[in-house]
């Protein structure tokens, strides 16, 4: 007869046998899959690196850092890295520029003629027509001359090709309109760049004073600033652009100044994401202001509107960012209390690097609400 002692050794080892496996971890299954697919996505447009933030409360709070930071060094992407946001910049600008509405300073169909002088149309230009890329004033990053003389100027040393935002406008200047005012919807940097004009003229402040005692310190952006030159915080990502001929160039310490308003904020994917929320929720903003800055909107493609300086991808609010070797993006998605930030060291891709990423880690976490600009590239994961 076989001992008690026997017959709980039997039975134990038999509900080892047929016990189901331990159900896996969402969150755990979920991260593996966003780390196969940006892997593959970084090798496949063959850019150094990338960082990845994705929060969604409840389901996922993930930061990830794959590649390297520089290709000299072969030093690998870490997550605390500096980067230069581009045009996510304009959200900042943006932002200032509607606290001063709120503050009663300044109105939204204030024309741009009381505050610059020089505007062509600038009697019939509204702030808000600035904000929402409606002036029909030309974009002087497109010039020729401009491009010239940044592949020129700006290797030789952190502060080449320095500039002054009223420069900036007066060579935008050079050239006629592109259309009348409010007719039509084209990305111009000329108009963000007047609008941090019309900051320091309001407040009396340099703009970067103002955005640090009004955006970056209250948000606690710790690892934000506007810099004066090209010198970059450490530690850093190098970026990496190609030239017209062909060059690829480490633009890590070029001068951003000619990005000025539109364009020049260094920051990190941790600042990053307190300022995706912090912009899609409008905690800087009145509630009525904050509905104002997002309503309606000029569509640019299916699922894709601008707002003021603000866009909304599908239900993500945010803007992305492309200045020489770096592309970004910084968004938010209220349905689902979640923000995303992407920040690759490469736009050399000629789709938005850092956009391509966004749209493989929005397929597979969001699939009701993927980001996109443009058309759609192809996931490399079929998961």
């Amino acid at each position: 007869m076989r001992s008690i002692r026997a017959l709980l050794v039997a039975t134990t080892t038999a509900l080892l046998l047929v016990a189901p496996p331990a159900a896996a971890d969402p969150a755990t299954d979920l991260a593996a899959r966003l780390d196969r697919a940006i892997e593959a996505r970084v090798a496949q447009m063959g850019i150094p690196g990338a960082i990845v933030s994705l929060s969604i409360p409840g389901t996922i709070d993930y930061v990830r850092a794959v590649g390297v930071g520089d290709t000299a060094t072969g030093i690998p992407m870490r997550p605390d890295f500096h980067h230069r946001i581009g045009s996510v910049t304009k959200t900042f600008t943006g932002t200032a520029i509607l606290q001063l509405v709120d503050r009663g300073m300044i109105r939204l169909s204030d024309p741009i003629s009381h505050y610059v002088d020089g505007v062509p149309a600038g009697d019939r230009i509204t702030l808000d027509m600035l904000g929402r890329m409606r002036s029909g004033l030309p974009d002087f990053t497109e010039f020729d001359a401009f491009i010239d003389r940044l592949y020129q100027e700006s290797p030789s040393s952190p502060t080449a090709f320095a500039a002054t935002p009223r420069k900036l406008v007066d060579w935008a200047f050079t050239r006629p309109s592109n259309f009348e005012p409010d007719t039509q919807w084209e990305y111009s940097n000329t108009n963000t760049v007047l609008l941090g004009l019309v900051v320091e003229r309001v407040t009396g402040m340099p703009f970067a004073e103002y955005l640090q005692q009004n955006i970056f310190g209250p948000l606690g952006l710790t690892q934000t600033s506007y810099p004066a030159d090209g010198w970059l915080p450490g530690p850093y990502a190098h970026g990496y652009n190609q030239g017209p001929d062909g060059t690829v160039y480490d633009t890590a310490l070029w001068n951003p100044s000619w990005a000025d308003a539109a364009g020049e904020i260094v920051s990190t994917a941790a600042d990053q994401r307190a300022w995706a929320a912090a912009l899609g929720i409008g905690s800087l903003l009145r509630p009525d202001t904050q509905a104002q800055r997002v309503r309606d909107g000029s569509v640019i493609v299916d699922g894709v509107r601008y707002a003021f300086a603000i866009f909304d991808v599908n239900g993500w609010l945010g803007h992305n960012g492309d200045i020489p070797g770096y592309a970004t993006v910084t968004v938010y998605l209220p349905e689902l209390d979640a923000t995303l930030v992407v920040l690759a060291n490469s736009d050399i891709p000629e789709a938005h690097s850092a956009g391509q990423i966004a749209h493989d880690v929005t397929s597979i976490a969001t699939p009701g609400h993927v980001y996109e600009l443009g058309p759609e590239p192809p996931l490399l994961l079929e998961d």
